[in-house]
């Protein structure tokens, strides 16, 4: 379809998900500077209040980056809003969120027609994470602009349906906007999200391993290290099924081929169950894609690399270079 403003403006058709304590400032700057969209979650700004201070330098820096290179502009930032029950911020944050305009809010564990009606009020645009068509038909009835299907391999809380049928049994009924999410770390997979008619690629694991990102260096090195058959599917450390580095279940002195199940019903996303491990802090999550990444990079290295093979797979499948969004 065709991208609203200013997501018609993008370097590359890709928005950077949104990731746990790695995602905050530095990185969505330089995301948005390097023509993709940066996000991050609301709950990342801890206390509450810093939100609003997050908010005000990314709104004030790219801006800034605006004025001096009104050549080639910042692409827009984006707000993931957490939006179940557990959420005791939420509201909150959505006022600051409405204060600062945020055109890009991502929705997640719950589809909220007031969250969704308040976003469409200021201007801005919804995009809710779905694992199957179901819950995608309820995200779009109660008001979403447009989806995340999250297929199989996807870092963090994941699905585990195939890219390919997920996104056919999408397209059957809905012509909006979605950002295919699911080992997504190559330029080629850029172009093979378009390919199966989405409007962006959404990419995650590859920006940890990336200067800006607030990530340990071990973690860091885990994704460099990092490889498909290294990626475990567990509910254990949140109650929500998600995908992590084996290495740092390793590390946290559990055997990742005998883990427990976890109670859903309990969902606790900085708890590692009955685990001293905390998720995210001990167990890192990450998608299946990590293959692609070589070494730590600076976020405007990541995406010209990504930049260069997206082009070089339009070459060689389509005979032309042409189609980036810029």
């Amino acid at each position: 379809m065709t991208l609203p403003a200013p997501f018609n403006r993008l370097r590359l058709p890709v928005i950077a998900s949104p990731m746990f304590i790695v995602s905050g400032p530095e990185l969505v700057i330089a995301q948005c500077k390097a023509g993709i969209v940066g996000t991050f979650p609301a709950l990342n700004a801890r206390p509450a209040s810093l939100l609003d201070e997050w908010l005000h330098r990314i709104t004030e820096e790219l801006a800034e980056h605006n004025r001096q290179h009104p050549d080639r502009p910042a692409a827009p930032f984006g707000v993931n809003q957490i939006v179940h029950k557990s959420n005791t911020r939420l509201e909150e944050d959505m006022r600051v969120c409405e204060k600062w305009q945020v055109p890009l809010v991502i929705t997640s564990l719950g589809a909220r027609e007031e969250v969704f009606a308040a976003v469409r009020n200021w201007g801005g645009i919804t995009l809710h994470d779905v694992i199957n068509n179901r819950f995608a038909h309820k995200a779009i009835d109660k008001g979403a602009t447009g989806l995340v299907p999250v297929a199989a391999g996807a870092g963090g809380h994941a699905g585990t349906l195939s890219p390919f049928a997920l996104m056919q049994e999408i397209r059957e009924w809905f012509d909006g906007l979605v950002a295919l999410s699911g080992a997504i770390a190559h330029g080629r997979s850029v172009l093979a999200a378009q390919a199966l008619d989405a409007d962006f690629a959404y990419i995650g694991s590859a920006f940890i391993a990336t200067e800006e990102a607030n990530a340990d260096a071990a973690y860091k090195q885990g994704i460099v290290e990092g490889s498909a058959e290294g990626i475990v599917y567990t509910n254990l450390f949140t109650g929500v099924h998600g995908n992590y580095l084996r290495s740092s279940i390793e590390r946290s002195g559990l055997d990742p081929d005998n883990l427990p199940q976890s109670d859903p019903s309990k969902m606790n996303f900085g708890s590692g169950g009955n685990t001293k491990a905390k998720a995210w802090k001990d167990i890192w999550g990450s998608g299946q894609g990590v293959g692609a990444v070589k070494n730590v990079v600076s976020v405007a290295d990541l995406v010209s690399r990504l930049e260069g093979e997206y082009h070089d797979a339009r070459r060689k499948l389509l005979g032309t270079s042409d189609g980036g969004c810029r």
